[in-house]
């Protein structure tokens, strides 16, 4: 009796590990409603992690890519774009085919990102609209936010990758004060100004307080006025 073959493995966008599906969010993809795939794994280890349950790249897909298609072709027309987030979307080079079906699809493509793939990146910037990139920290502290050596060299490659590729570009960073002080955040501050980038958010950190509630008013207005566009969430 011939042994059957096993089944071969999942090959292109088909092989994404998926950690899970918002089928409509305002909020996540700027200007547009969209849905979010959020990919499963990230090697950083951020204290403060949103998402700690797709930390883990051994845990198996919750949801195959073909679901997510399918979803995704009865809603062209209703949906503006797709978000692929995390986890971290660049460690999973299934990725990049992914981005190009939902481009083929009619929709948008937005990406949530640490950066700290910037080779997969630049794979995948002429798939991209609108890339979210997540700024940890000034470069003195980087590594001890993420718990890896050289996570700051990396997200500056992806810093500069984004910033010349001319996609739209959102930089945001989780702050409060435990994290690192008022004048970090200023020297972080200076730092993407001079490096033109165009919006940078401030967001709060979970149970911590919003920004603003840590800084003065003369602060923010200072922090604000080296950007064309600069938010608290």
């Amino acid at each position: 009796m011939v042994e059957a073959l096993p089944d071969a493995p999942p090959q292109g966008a088909d092989a994404l590990r998926i950690g899970g599906l918002t089928r409509l969010t305002g909020v996540d993809f700027p200007g547009r409603l969209a849905a979010v795939v959020f990919l499963q794994g990230c090697p950083w280890r951020c204290g403060y992690c949103h998402n700690p349950a797709l930390l883990d790249a051994a845990v198996p897909g919750a949801l195959a890519w073909s679901a997510v298609r399918a979803f995704l072709q009865q809603r062209r027309g209703l949906l503006d774009g797709v978000v692929f987030s995390g986890g971290e979307p660049t460690l999973q080079a299934a990725l990049v085919p992914a981005l190009a079906e939902v481009r083929a699809l009619g929709f948008a493509t937005g990406l949530h990102t640490g950066g700290m793939y910037p080779e997969r990146l630049a794979q995948a910037l002429p798939q991209l609209d609108w890339v979210g990139l997540d700024v940890k920290a000034p470069a003195q502290r980087y590594d001890a936010i993420t718990g890896t050596p050289g996570s700051g060299a990396r997200a500056a490659q992806s810093l500069r990758l984004l910033l010349d590729s001319g996609v739209a570009l959102e930089c945001r960073t989780t702050w409060h004060a435990g994290l690192f002080g008022r004048d970090g955040l200023f020297r972080l501050a200076d730092a993407l100004a001079a490096q033109s980038v165009p919006h940078w958010v401030l967001q709060a950190c979970s149970g911590q307080g919003r920004p603003q509630d840590n800084l003065s008013a003369s602060d923010l207005a200072d922090l604000g006025a080296r950007f064309p566009r600069f938010e608290c969430r």
